[in-house]
């Protein structure tokens, strides 16, 4: 026999596919999308619209705002922030909203495995 064969886990009774239907992991799937879709969405159109902006609005970009420092930089530097701002916001969301219900779910399979 293989070692790859021997050390392979058991196969799972869990009919997982069956479990990604069920009401409670659809309500899961459901509160992640309704933050992840919309806040993806803004950073993409806020992305692109710098992207654009630096492409075709030199003057507007090269605006000075104080010393050397134009809008450019500064909205260059949002992303960064923004980028930063989204991660905390989800972190937090997850840990309010998501995890704890992961972790029911977690558990409804462990107890059903072990049946």
């Amino acid at each position: 026999m293989s070692e790859a064969v021997k050390d392979a886990p058991p196969k799972s009774t869990i009919d997982y596919e069956a479990f990604e239907k069920t009401p409670r992991f659809l309500k899961l799937k459901r509160t992640r999308n309704r933050f992840v879709v919309p806040m993806a969405i803004f950073f993409l159109v806020w992305y692109i619209a710098y992207v654009l902006a630096a492409a075709y609005l030199h003057d507007f970009m090269a605006t000075p705002v104080f010393g050397r420092i134009n809008i450019g930089l500064l909205l260059g530097l949002g992303q960064f922030v923004t980028t930063f701002a989204i991660t905390m916001t989800y972190v937090t969301f997850a840990n309010r909203k998501i995890d704890p219900r992961t972790e029911e779910l977690r558990l409804e399979l462990e107890r059903m495995e072990q049946r």
